[in-house]
């Protein structure tokens, strides 16, 4: 009982949530639209289907099923007839300056609401990841054994940017635009720089370009069933399962997801043991139950290590937090411009069904993240919105400036029909990533949504290994 009110709440808080950047956004839009004296047909957050709607004063305003956005439908301005319908009626121009501003009011919302939300971690504090990068094994004859990197280092810098966890080195490594990568390890207070290369590891639909280094975390095998594919592979009680289909594994859920995912299925499992680590070939177990078949390795895992927060009150400042998400966001498109030379692609962007299930990852985690996730959403809902790409708001603030310009309107039907090309194309790259996040990184998400957390640091005991799978 207590874990279905846990998912009701991680549910209703995300749509309140991601619904509430939304709302923000297109209400930015609508009051401005109002206070310019332009026509409002409609107010929608969400596309597609109508969940419910109602009219008020002449305006239709409704919830949709598609949570990718909304709209609030401007006759006055360019429309897509393919996400607000045809329009109704002719209706006089308004003027260039009028649209500018009701383009530029939903992006300015966003940010507003960023500033606000900032406002509020800063008061209530943020829990930061503390989980030292601290090297949990080197291969032994690998380049970076023969550099003297040993178990036990800790990461310090990564391609000049200091660290404070695994994911930090992870995300780092992957958005670099080389593959070779200065990085700065610490053992006992003295600091040694190495060029380190960062390889693809590519399985189970995820690419991730990452440094060979191994945390200490990750999952122990406790149990193992005699006879079954585990013990015939080879597998030991405590060996630590570091790979699996050629996916680094960061929990027992993910591994669990994995094995799964590959009944019937010779796949590559790499453990450490002892101070060796070898790769050895399990075949998961075919097992049949009512959602079809699913693969089985019989083996009890121990969970890996927990995530630990520590709680920083008062929080970074709303300047800290808005320029640290900037700074992520410049990195990102940097990566993807000189996608040569990250490996980052169009395909490994998130969808919807991505961006809902880490903001879900983040609930479940503590509702301080969820808001820290919600400063970002809304700063890259703003950057995204201003692209001067038609459909987009800073598509109108161009077609204005524009008409401005030429002191005359530019052919509505010309605008209606370039307007809608570009949101189909905008809908079908939604999808696109959208299906990538369901068909490639759903196992990667629900591993984030469960991966065991602390948000204060205390000593427990180790908790009982999970029963054989």
């Amino acid at each position: 009982m207590t874990q279905l009110f846990n998912v009701i709440y991680v549910v209703v808080a995300m749509v309140l949530l991601f619904g509430a950047a939304v709302f923000v956004h297109e209400f930015g839009h609508y009051w401005v639209a109002r206070r310019r004296g332009l026509k409002v047909e409609a107010f929608a957050i969400g596309f597609g289907p109508k969940i419910l709607g109602w009219t008020r004063d002449g305006i239709e305003y409704s919830w949709r099923w598609i949570p990718a956005g909304g709209f609030v439908k401007l006759p006055q301005m360019v429309t897509s007839e393919a996400i607000e319908g045809e329009n109704k009626e002719a209706v006089p121009p308004a003027a260039p300056f009028s649209k500018i501003l009701v383009a530029f009011a939903g992006p300015f919302m966003n940010v507003v609401f960023a500033v606000v939300i900032a406002c509020v971690i800063y008061v209530l504090g943020l829990p930061e990841l503390v989980n030292p990068p601290v090297i949990g094994y080197v291969t032994p004859g690998s380049a970076e054994a023969k550099l003297g990197i040993k178990d036990g280092d800790k990461v310090i810098s990564v391609n000049g940017e200091p660290v404070k966890s695994w994911q930090d080195v992870q995300s780092i490594a992957m958005l670099a635009r080389t593959n070779v990568l200065p990085v700065v390890i610490e053992r006992d207070g003295a600091r040694q720089t190495y060029q380190l290369t960062a390889e693809v590891s590519e399985g189970a639909g995820i690419k991730l370009k990452m440094l060979n280094l191994d945390p200490r975390d990750h999952p122990v095998i406790k149990s193992i069933e005699t006879g079954g594919p585990a013990d015939k592979a080879g597998l030991k009680l405590n060996d630590e399962v570091s790979q699996f289909a050629g996916v680094p594994i960061l929990s027992r859920e993910q591994l669990i997801k994995l094995i799964q995912k590959h009944p019937g299925e010779a796949m590559d499992i790499v453990v450490k043991r002892g101070t060796e680590k070898l790769s050895l070939k399990v075949t998961p177990a075919v097992v049949e139950d009512a959602n079809g078949k699913k693969g089985r390795v019989g083996v009890g895992l121990q969970p890996s290590e927990k995530m630990v927060y520590v709680v920083r009150k008062p929080g970074p400042s709303p300047w800290d937090q808005i320029a640290d998400v900037w700074n992520k966001t410049v990195d990102t498109f940097g990566a993807l411009f000189h996608s040569k030379q990250t490996g980052v692609s169009i395909g490994d962007l998130s969808g919807p069904p991505g961006i809902l299930a880490m903001l879900a990852a983040q609930i479940n985690t503590d509702f301080r993240l969820a808001l820290s996730f919600l400063v970002l959403l809304n700063i890259n809902l703003a950057i995204l919105n201003l692209l001067p790409v038609p459909v987009l708001d800073g598509g109108h603030i161009m077609i204005a400036v524009i008409e401005g310009i030429r002191r005359r309107p530019i052919n509505v039907r010309f605008l209606e029909y370039t307007t809608t090309t570009f949101a189909v194309m905008l809908i079908s790259f939604m999808l696109y990533v959208s299906f990538n996040d369901i068909t490639k990184r759903f196992s990667l998400f629900k591993s984030m949504f469960q991966h065991e957390t602390q948000i204060e640091q205390q000593d427990k005991p180790a908790p009982a290994p999970s029963p054989a799978r």
